[in-house]
């Protein structure tokens, strides 16, 4: 899912282009997902690239850095481990007792 459509989808009305707002989700996907490392929960923000890019931004490999899983341009680089992050959030969101006892 990119960007634009988790603003579509989700009616949050920001303007990308406006760099403030672009800025703000950046750092509510961060913290949901920090939230969610903290829980013992896949990171969602996996699942949100910027469009027209295969991968996710930098913001979202820092993120990674702080949580300890490496250093941010190694993670980058590593496309596996990319992968795994969104197939780690694909299979536990897909169980139903986990998608039950969250939302």
């Amino acid at each position: 899912m990119s960007f634009q459509n988790l603003i579509y989808e989700a009616e949050l009305g920001l303007n990308l282009e406006n760099p403030h707002e672009k800025s703000l989700l950046a750092e509510v996907i961060d913290e949901i997902s920090e939230r969610e490392y903290q829980e013992g929960r896949p990171l969602l923000s996996s699942l949100v690239r910027v469009k027209g890019q295969k991968n996710q931004g930098d913001s979202f490999f820092r993120m990674c850095e702080r949580l300890g899983y490496g250093n941010w341009k190694e993670l980058k680089k590593n496309s596996q481990f990319i992968e795994e992050q969104r197939e780690a959030c694909r299979e536990f969101w897909s169980d139903k007792r986990n998608y039950s006892s969250y939302l």
